[in-house]
């Protein structure tokens, strides 16, 4: 019986030739899958490079069209401020031209005069530091010309003797001050 058995199983045990085409078979499944992933694979690289390339040409661009309005900005940032003194120019010219104007026609012209020039510095951000006679000291805002004996509370301000102007909250000129000593 033993016997018996041994010849059915070999009986249905394939053939060295089935199994080998089996294997054939197989591998090349295996390869026309593998060559199908590879196809995948390298029609999503070349998008991917296409997506790269394209997105490499905007960051390009976009870089080119920021450095043209930065020097637009530079060039014709001033145009703005140089306009609103225009006016002041005028007021100047038209003072000059008076032959025989009056001390007090000087006078009003140049007050005139000033609050125009002042009008168009604060249209364009620029603001006078002119601190209060008892102002606390600033260094960021004021620098001391002169330290000078007084009843005020030390490092308060006594006088301006020029102003400051800051532009944007950023400081042009500080204001020129004398300051109380420590006492």
């Amino acid at each position: 019986m033993s016997d018996n058995s041994h010849h059915n199983l070999s009986q249905n045990a394939p053939a060295p030739e089935e199994v080998e085409a089996a294997m054939a078979a197989h591998a090349s499944d295996e390869v026309a899958r593998l060559h199908g992933e590879l196809a995948e694979l390298k029609a999503k690289s070349a998008d991917l490079a296409d997506q790269f390339l394209r997105a490499k040409a905007d960051a390009e661009n976009a870089r080119r069209r920021a450095e043209d309005e930065v020097a637009k900005a530079r060039k014709f940032g001033i145009e703005s401020f140089a306009d609103s003194l225009l006016p002041v120019c005028d007021s100047l010219d038209a003072a000059l031209s008076i032959a025989e104007a009056t001390p007090q026609q000087l006078r009003e012209g140049a007050d005139a005069t000033l609050r125009q020039l002042t009008s168009a510095l604060e249209r364009n951000k620029v603001v006078a530091i002119n601190p209060a006679a008892g102002t606390k000291f600033d260094p960021h805002q004021h620098q001391a010309i002169s330290v000078v004996p007084a009843d005020q509370e030390a490092n308060t301000i006594v006088t301006v003797l020029q102003k400051g102007y800051v532009i944007a909250e950023r400081v042009l000129r500080p204001a020129l001050v004398t300051v109380t000593a420590p006492k």
